[in-house]
């Protein structure tokens, strides 16, 4: 779990963000031990802006991943920041309620599912009714 915050707080250099100041690194571990970064890239018009967790997702799944076995989140400020409901939901498109998301905490690690931080999600059964 440290090896891969370790890299999501290294992603958190890449970042641009010149508007918010706020740099998100991510590391997204896939199924066959994988591991992606991303970071966030503001843009001027605010909507156009990726987050760190998408950046990780959308590359995984251009190499053809579409496992995955758990995502580590971290600031620059290290504050406990989590993926927004956007991020959890492109998650939720991939992995189950039961994907491990690790943020930092006041006191180290902390370690939640999925479907904790995103109960009654979307989900592809219920676009296909």
């Amino acid at each position: 779990m440290s090896e891969l915050l370790e890299e999501a707080r290294a992603a958190v250099d890449a970042a641009y963000a010149p508007y918010s100041e706020y740099g998100v690194g991510a590391a997204l571990r896939t199924a066959d031990g994988t591991v992606y970064t991303g970071c966030n890239i503001e843009n001027a018009n605010f909507s156009n802006s990726l987050h760190a967790e998408e950046v990780a997702l959308g590359t995984a799944v251009r190499d053809g991943h579409r496992e995955f076995d758990r995502v580590a989140v971290s600031s620059a400020e290290r504050d406990g920041v989590t993926p927004c409901g956007m991020c959890r939901q492109s998650l939720a498109e991939f992995c189950d309620e039961s994907f491990a998301v690790v943020c930092e905490g006041e006191d180290g690690p902390v370690e939640y599912e999925l479907g904790e931080l995103l109960p009654e999600t979307i989900s592809r059964e219920m676009v296909e009714r």
